[in-house]
């Protein structure tokens, strides 16, 4: 059974993107601060499934200098890893002339330099291997912008880069490494905006609704199976055609 690392797999997107692949077979590595409700009862029904498996291990990613000793413990807990989930991040929004400096350096911490820290170490086991997967979540915003968002949409921005690029260097090791780009998803989040700004994104949607977590769960998936052997350096971009 393939072991997949999943960060931020305790809500939201994570979580969706762990229950799934759990379900398609994989042994999945749920990484958060602290193990939530949702993520306690979707463990329990992996196994009362007896397909796959999803384990919860508790990191505060912050702690960039902690990485390479959490690669140690899932390798020695779980086995070498197949593929590597970069989702964990914040979405702190605000203007950047007033945003203050902790906040904008949390946000690259967070989003930019701890996925690309724990990549480097997960990298140098798979490199034995090969044949292994590389996900980033990225976001709609990486390529388009969104007012409020410029700090948010740089760390995004920044993650398409690094997946183009590190695609290329470990191309000839058979380890493919690509991006999925949800547009506004059908979350908490979302639920939280003014109803009017929701039904602006929703009719500048071709499909006129939001994608719902399950949809960027899928296409996770996908990118993780033997069917996307051939794909790498790519973003899957799932928005119901925001930007179409």
């Amino acid at each position: 059974m393939h072991s997949v690392l999943v960060t931020g797999g305790s809500r939201g997107l994570g979580l969706a993107i762990a229950k799934t692949l759990a379900r398609a077979g994989y042994r999945v590595v749920a990484i958060a601060r602290s193990e939530s409700a949702p993520l306690t009862a979707a463990m329990r029904d992996v196994r009362a499934a007896g397909t796959g498996g999803l384990h919860f291990h508790p990191f505060d990613l912050e702690r960039v200098d902690d990485l390479p000793q959490l690669v140690k413990e899932v390798y020695r807990n779980f086995g070498p890893l197949y593929g590597l989930v970069n989702n964990a991040g914040i979405g702190t929004g605000g203007l950047l002339a007033v945003m203050p400096d902790a906040a904008i350096e949390r946000l690259l911490r967070l989003n930019l330099l701890s996925p690309l820290t724990l990549t480097k170490y997960v990298v140098r086991s798979m490199m034995v291997s090969g044949g292994s997967r590389i996900i980033n979540v990225a976001s709609i915003v990486g390529s388009h912008g969104y007012k409020g968002l410029s700090v948010y949409s740089s760390t995004k921005a920044a993650l398409l880069g690094f997946t183009h690029s590190l695609a290329r260097e470990l191309g000839p090791l058979e380890i493919t490494v690509n991006a999925v780009a949800p547009g506004f998803v059908d979350t908490e989040l979302t639920h939280g905006m003014l109803n009017a700004q929701r039904q602006q994104v929703v009719k500048r949607s071709a499909l006129r609704r939001l994608a719902d977590p399950d949809d960027v769960a899928d296409a996770v998936t996908f990118l993780m199976s033997g069917k996307a052997k051939n794909i790498t350096g790519t973003v899957l971009t799932v928005d119901a055609g925001n930007t179409a």
